[in-house]
Formats: C-alpha cells, sequence, structure tokens
C-alpha cells in the first residue's frame, strides 16, 4: 500500500543525490532532500508500522519459504517471509550459527535477501556481522580478509578502504545491505575476551584513522548499488573490559576525560566520515552514567554520542538477548528504556511480538510521544533513501557469480594481507629460510588452520589444539624428528600452559622452530621461543600470507598495532623486517 508513495519520494530524492565518486558525507541540499522525502514516508504510514521500523530481527532458515520451527516457536508463523509479512520490521540480520542458520552459499544468500524483500511493504535493511578475521558470517567462496587488527599492523588507510569497498560489493550483491561492521573500539585491555583483534589498535589515532577509511569504503558514495550502510560499534567504547557482555554486564572505569582521550576518536571520525549507523554496547560506564544502566539504555551515554559528538544518523542497539542488557530489567521493557534513552532501532529482542506490543501501547499510554517515534523512524528511512534500499532491484545470479569471490577481490585480498604478517623476534636468524623446507611440519592450535598452512608449506600437519595432552606432545616431539622446520601456531598461549609445553618441547629438539600467534599478538610475550610471528587470524587467507613470509616470497612488514605486555613485552610499532 506504501509502494506508490515510496517511488516518488524515490525520484525525488534521487534527484538531489550526489553523483558516482562524489564523497561520502552528503552535502547540505542533498542531506535536506532525503530528509524531506523520509518525513513524507512517515507521514503515510501507521503507528504499527512506524514501530516496525524500529526493530531488526534475526529469523530460522536459509530460504524464505522454508518452514522452520524456530520460527513457529518465536514468531507464531513457519517462514521467514511470513515473519517480515507479519510485523513488517526495519531490519532482518543474517547468522550462520546453529541457532540462527540463515547462510550455506552466496547464491542461496541472494535469494533469502530476494524473497525477504519482496514479503514486505518497506524495503528490509538486511545486515549481517561481516567484520572478516574472527567475525565472519559470510565465508568462502566470498573473499575473505584477516581482520581489523591485521589492518592494523599493515598501516594502510588504503589497503583498510580497499577491503571495506570489496566486501561492500559482495554484501551488495548477495542482497545484503546493512554490515555491523567495523569494530571502533580500541583495545586497550590486553585480557579483553570479546573485542582483541576485532580492534584495529590499542591506539586511539590508528584506530580512528582505519575507523574512517573503512566507513568509506563499505558506504562508497550516495546511492551506489555497490555500497552498504556501515555500522560503527560499540559505542561508547567496548575495548577496557575484562568480561564478555554476551555472559556479563562488563564495567569500563573511565571518566569523562579519559573516554574523550581514548575511546570517542575512533567514534567521531566515523561520524566525520558519514557513517550511517552506530552500534551501542551493553557495558556500565560508571563515569558517564554513575545509575549503573548498560549504555545501551542510558540517557547520558546517548546524549554523548547525540550532543557532544554531534551524531544524527542511527543508534542501534547490540543485541537485546546478549545477558548484559537483559540483568537489570524485563526484557519486554528494554526496548522502551533503549527508545527512552534516545536510541532508534532495537536489535534482535527477545520476544519480538512483545516488544513490539510493549511499545505500541507506551505510545498510546502517553510513556513514549509518536513525535519521539518519528524521530527515530525518519533517521532509519533516511538511511535507506541513502544508501539506495528503495530502488535497488533483485539481485541476479550472474552478478552475484561474477563479483562474490571475483579473481581481482582476491588477488587484492593476497596483497593486502601480505603486508600485515608481523616479525616480532628473529633471534636465532631462522628466518627468511635459505632454501624450502622439504619436509615442514605444521603443529599446535587450530585443526583447519594447522592443515592450511601445511597444505600451503607442503608438509604435515599435527593439530594439538587449544590445550595439548602428553601424548600429543609427545607425537609432536617424534613428528619433529623428520622435519626441516618445524612451525608452532598458538592461541591464547599466556591461558594455555599446555601450548607452552608443547612450544618448549618442540625448541628442546634442536629443530629450526618458527611460533606463530595466530590470534591475539599478546602470546609472544609469554615464551623464550626465539623465532616469533604474528598474523591476527588464523584464517585461509592470512595462512597463506604466513606461508609467503617463512618460505621468503614476501617480506614481513606489519608492526605491531598493540603495545604488548608481560615478561618479554614489545611496544607498539615493533616490528622487523629482512
Amino acid at each position: 500500500m506504501l509502494r506508490p508513495l515510496f517511488a516518488a519520494v524515490v525520484v525525488a530524492a534521487s534527484a538531489a543525490s550526489a553523483p558516482a565518486g562524489a564523497t561520502p558525507v552528503p552535502d547540505q541540499a542533498d542531506g535536506a532532500d532525503r530528509v524531506r522525502g523520509a518525513t513524507a514516508l512517515v507521514r503515510g504510514m501507521t503507528l504499527e508500522q512506524k514501530v516496525g521500523q524500529l526493530f531488526v530481527t534475526y529469523v530460522h532458515g536459509q530460504s524464505a519459504d522454508e518452514a522452520h520451527p524456530g520460527n513457529l516457536r518465536d514468531f507464531g508463523v513457519a517462514t521467514p517471509a511470513e515473519v517480515v509479512a507479519k510485523f513488517q520490521p526495519g531490519g532482518v540480520v543474517y547468522f550462520n550459527n546453529s541457532s540462527y542458520d540463515n547462510i550455506d552459499t552466496p547464491r542461496q544468500v541472494a535469494a533469502l535477501s530476494n524473497g525477504l524483500q519482496a514479503a514486505g511493504r518497506i524495503p528490509l535493511a538486511i545486515a549481517t556481522d561481516q567484520e572478516m578475521g574472527i567475525v565472519t558470517r559470510i565465508g568462502a567462496p566470498a573473499t575473505q580478509f584477516p581482520g581489523n587488527m591485521a589492518l592494523g599492523a599493515g598501516r594502510s588507510a588504503r589497503d583498510a578502504e580497499r577491503a571495506a569497498r570489496i566486501t561492500a560489493r559482495e554484501l551488495r550483491a548477495m542482497g545484503v545491505n546493512q554490515d555491523f561492521a567495523p569494530d571502533a573500539d580500541v583495545n586497550s585491555n590486553p585480557a579483553n575476551p570479546v573485542i582483541g583483534v576485532r580492534s584495529y589498535s590499542s591506539d586511539p589515532a590508528l584506530t580512528a584513522e582505519l575507523t574512517a577509511a573503512q566507513v568509506r569504503g563499505y558506504q562508497q558514495h550516495p546511492l551506489s548499488p555497490h555500497a552498504v550502510s556501515a555500522t560503527a560499534k560499540h559505542f561508547p567504547g567496548h575495548g577496557d573490559t575484562a568480561e564478555d557482555s554476551h555472559t556479563s554486564l562488563p564495567v569500563v572505569d573511565r571518566t569523562a576525560e579519559q573516554w574523550r582521550a581514548l575511546d570517542a576518536p575512533p567514534f567521531e571520525a566515523a561520524i566525520a566520515a558519514g557513517v550511517d549507523s552506530i552500534m551501542t554496547a551493553h557495558i556500565r560506564v560508571p563515569g558517564i552514567d554513575p545509575s549503573g544502566e548498560p549504555a545501551t539504555l542510558s540517557k547520558p551515554a546517548i546524549d554523548l554520542l547525540r550532543e557532544d559528538l554531534g551524531y544524527d544518523g542511527v543508534v542501534i542497539t547490540d543485541s537485546l538477548a546478549m545477558a548484559g542488557v537483559r540483568q537489570l530489567h524485563p526484557d519486554a521493557e528494554i526496548p522502551v528504556l533503549a527508545l527512552k534513552a534516545g536510541v532508534d532501532q532495537l536489535l534482535m529482542p527477545v520476544k519480538l511480538g512483545e516488544a513490539v506490543d510493549r511499545v505500541v501501547a507506551a505510545v498510546r499510554a502517553g510513556e513514549l510521544t509518536e513525535q519521539r517515534i518519528d524521530r527515530s523512524v525518519l533517521r532509519v528511512l533516511r538511511m535507506k533513501l541513502l544508501r539506495g534500499m528503495f530502488t535497488s532491484p533483485p539481485t541476479s545470479r550472474a552478478r552475484v557469480d561474477s563479483t562474490v569471490g571475483a579473481a581481482e577481490h582476491l588477488a587484492a585480498a593476497r596483497e593486502i594481507t601480505d603486508r600485515t604478517v608481523t616479525a616480532v623476534r628473529n633471534d636465532a636468524g631462522v628466518l627468511p629460510l635459505a632454501t624450502r623446507p622439504t619436509a615442514p611440519l605444521v603443529t599446535g592450535w587450530g585443526e583447519t588452520t594447522t592443515r592450511t598452512l601445511a597444505s600451503a608449506l607442503g608438509g604435515a600437519a599435527l593439530p594439538t589444539g587449544a590445550a595439548p595432552t602428553d601424548a600429543q606432545v609427545t607425537a609432536a616431539v617424534r613428528a619433529a624428528g623428520d622435519a626441516d622446520l618445524v612451525v608452532v601456531l598458538t592461541n591464547a598461549l599466556s591461558r594455555q600452559p599446555a601450548q607452552r609445553a608443547l612450544l618448549t618441547a618442540l625448541l628442546a629438539t634442536g629443530k629450526p622452530v618458527v611460533a606463530v600467534a595466530v590470534q591475539n599478538p599478546y602470546d609472544v610475550a609469554h615464551t623464550d621461543a626465539p623465532t616469533w610471528l604474528a598474523t591476527y587470524s588464523y584464517g585461509a587467507v592470512a595462512m597463506e600470507s604466513l606461508a609467503r613470509v617463512i618460505t621468503g616470497e614476501v617480506r614481513p612488514s606489519g608492526e605491531l598495532p598493540v603495545a604488548v605486555p608481560g615478561p618479554t613485552p614489545y611496544p607498539f610499532g615493533h616490528g622487523l623486517g629482512w
């Protein structure tokens, strides 16, 4: 019923949009035109349609028409398309886990996106968390990059923007028009259990530079058919936590002044780059809001974003199913409290139907005004207009096949990743190798990771897991006897004494040993292994670049994007070359 109105408004908005190649931040006239267009849309909507735009939901299933028991349980209808038709949400988010399994192949994702868009009267923002690195929802054949901290090691804003541009192009080809990325957190706490390599750096300036670069890459220019809405997260900053907000409510002990110096710069940079949306964190920051409310429900925290940083784009919550936001209030009250705090969109409420009904009831009772709802709906629709979500045609198999995993994208990923591997220690002069090894052994953390690297080196793999047993250590020492090079992969070594025992035993064999931290680089400080490399990622693209560094095909050029504390500390910016 609203489609004719959409068409008229989109024509008007498109006429004033910036041309290809323009700056990603629209000029004032351009922005004013989109505000008028979004305002006209809001005037034609019922209260229920407006409230629907405030919610972003998950769905169960890989096809729009797939009957799934999870949809019946959670939404009272069978298929993802029926969920969209019933609730008319502002957006849908895709996952590839056992709880919400939406992703199989690029063609399948595209068909799901087309089916969901056809079910709605208002175009959907279809999102996923394609941060790259350890948080990647859509794997190969989509082009893979090693993630934010690897880009921080590479120190190239150009590479960061290029990676985001390629990711955006491939997502849009699959019908995904919003990416919950980049992660703008400054990872100032080495013990952070949930951010870590999802962050570019422990340095606010480097994090800000690369955050802005990736916002530009994701969003490109207004109405680009190859761009997605970027989402900087997790405001006001999740980088100094020692707990995971998925399972607890972390506390960040920052004063307001410390926050401005350490955590605010990446969000300021994202705003200056024109970021479409910013995601809140389920964390307490008593120095900003002494009430104890998580930032998602905190008016003082959202006021920092709106008033201090001057942001008037979409503010979206992190998942409302996470423990960090559910500890103080009933689930049904949380959406209303978030809206009162100043949030615009509500991601994954525990029970969508109850959440929608509660917000509608709050408006009807005067607890929330309809004008307050209109402000948020206006921001959501303005974002959709800006990114061409109203004018995008259904994606096609031809577009998927020619775009996702294109040869030039894969080549760019290899080039970018080659510039991120960091040589931290080379005391024994093992690297670069004088000759390519004929019988290398790859052992340690990661079943798939060890096998991928072994294949790239032309050697044998002996995975030993996160906590090698005595028998596994003995087997690795035995296998090393036939090897001319041993590569040991570590992950969270400081918390896994058995990984240190494996590395120590292999060093005692007298064989040349290369130790590699394949996630957080903090591992390098906790043993006296003479040869250490860091990749910041255990994905295939990182292991292939690692192989090229080990064999001397590529010279390491990465620099530590974090300071590494510990028994053998390393400063920010440390990195060897040869």
